[in-house]
């Protein structure tokens, strides 16, 4: 629980204490706080791994750890956590972005404070940044389609992220917890040995889990990236 809250605080006090949003800005940090409380729970399953696989045998631990390395040989928790890190760093290319256009923005109040012929000249037109009634400064995406491009670059990434987890995931690491039980031949321990996995079902429904939470991201930005190119690109 300690390591869910330490996750969770960081993403909620950046999504409430930013001074620049643009379209679906919480739709993608509301995405980031369901995925570490998802993942925070696949992983419980996954804790004693080791001990939750069994062979026949004389009780050898070392003929054990051979059948299981050679079962559980793509990593499972360590690339999930590190395509979390990817995730999570597909959201920051945006918010970078969206700091750089802010900074550009009070760089031009100032020079109109400054100069207010300038400022007619130069701002009326380009401006990508306005702000709300709250105050809260807003990416208005309808005037620049280098933007756009950006904002839809910062999604791609993400899609391309997310599927390549649902790979790994049906791909690599479902594969390994079929129902069994597994037979086993080392070069240490030539006897053939029958291993089992225990609470395997538990262990899938984690992955399926994050398979399906991903599965949602990535139906979500392919829509997200549709309303982008038709509504800001097309002007529809």
């Amino acid at each position: 629980m300690a390591a869910l809250v330490t996750g969770l605080i960081p993403i909620l006090r950046t999504a409430a204490d930013a001074t620049t949003t643009y379209t679906g800005r919480s739709l993608w940090f509301g995405f980031l706080c369901i995925r570490v409380v998802i993942l925070f729970l696949a992983e419980m399953p996954f804790h004693k791994m080791d001990s939750d696989f069994s062979c026949n045998g004389t009780g050898d631990s070392l003929c054990t750890k051979a059948c299981f390395n050679r079962l559980f040989h793509k990593p499972m928790v360590s690339a999930w956590n590190f395509m979390f890190v990817l995730v999570i760093l597909s959201v920051l290319v945006m918010e970078l972005f969206t700091a750089h256009l802010r900074s550009r923005a009070e760089k031009r109040s100032c020079q109109a404070k400054a100069d207010m012929e300038l400022a007619g000249q130069g701002t009326e037109g380009a401006q990508v940044v306005s702000k709300d009634p709250t105050g809260k400064m807003v990416i208005d995406l309808n005037k620049d389609r280098g933007t756009v491009g950006f904002y839809l670059l910062s999604i791609t990434l993400r899609m391309l992220i997310e599927s390549w987890f649902i790979y790994v995931l049906l791909g690599w690491n479902l594969p390994a917890l079929d129902n069994g039980p597994y037979n086993c031949i080392t070069d240490i321990c030539s006897q053939l040995r029958v291993c089992v996995v225990r609470a395997a079902p538990e262990k899938r429904m984690s992955i399926y889990a994050l398979a399906s939470i991903s599965g949602m991201i990535v139906g979500c930005s392919v829509l997200f990236s549709i309303y982008a190119i038709v509504h800001y690109l097309c002007h529809f």
